[in-house]
């Protein structure tokens, strides 16, 4: 079967959880978290889960557990805490959570990234794989950076990545 038979055979509709992972945001400072679920929506998707944890893998890992016993959670969308800084921890807590890694996420998505902004796209550490039978993405929290990853990565194979580790949908 071919990647466009697989992709048309994935659900048309998630159920997404957003994440924005943030020492200062709040519900209305938070752009990138409302980009992101305008986004999901826009495309057919349901957001059955948004949070805003503080930078501490604590947080980040018990919101990730409790979304995997959340039988409507199919994909978790975090954003912020991917840098290099001293409280970016979100990549250190989510990556040794993956099952299974999507290098090629993080690779093009830098590679995108450069494109628009240059040789700083070094220091993201977007990453995306499998976590207890859903999806995981974690973004760096600028806007910019969330609009190419939906636009360009996660919007376009969204259903697929869930149809294929849920075959049974």
């Amino acid at each position: 079967m071919s990647h466009h038979q697989h992709r048309r055979e994935g659900p048309a509709c998630v159920g997404c959880a957003v994440i924005t992972v943030s020492d200062t945001r709040d519900r209305e400072s938070d752009r990138s978290g409302k980009l992101i679920e305008d986004r999901l929506k826009e495309a057919g998707h349901e957001v059955v889960h948004y949070a805003i944890v503080k930078d501490s893998p604590r947080q980040i890992k018990g919101e990730l557990a409790i979304l995997a016993e959340t039988s409507k959670c199919q994909a978790i969308i975090l954003n912020g805490g991917t840098g290099i800084s001293a409280r970016d921890n979100t990549f250190d807590a989510v990556s040794r959570l993956l099952t299974k890694r999507l290098d090629g996420f993080g690779e093009i998505f830098r590679y995108l990234s450069y494109q628009e902004i240059g040789s700083a796209a070094i220091m993201s550490r977007a990453v995306a794989g499998t976590y207890r039978g859903r999806i995981l993405i974690s973004l760096p929290g600028s806007t910019a950076a969330v609009k190419l990853a939906m636009d360009k990565l996660i919007l376009p194979e969204l259903g697929h990545m869930v149809g294929t580790i849920s075959p049974t949908l």
